[in-house]
């Protein structure tokens, strides 16, 4: 049995509705999204990013990968 971080099991996933910024349409994100494109404007709507095993696990960068560690460390 191997462990895999609680944040990166799809059955913990999480949705929730975020405002556009550009156009205020209603957009759905995940749990494990830190930004997603609107549909309506393609503009671009990020969350208010809480602090996360990111920000103090050693081994976060090995866990989430690298492409969505620089962009949660980015923001």
């Amino acid at each position: 049995m191997s462990f895999k971080c609680p944040g990166q099991d799809e059955r913990h996933l999480k949705a929730e509705i975020i405002q556009c910024p550009e156009c205020g349409y209603k957009v759905e994100i995940f749990s494990d999204e830190v930004e997603v494109r609107c549909p309506k404007c393609k503009g671009l709507a990020c969350r208010d990013r809480l602090p996360s095993c990111v920000d103090w696990c050693k081994y976060a960068r090995k866990c989430v990968g690298e492409d969505k560690w620089r962009k949660l460390k980015k923001s």
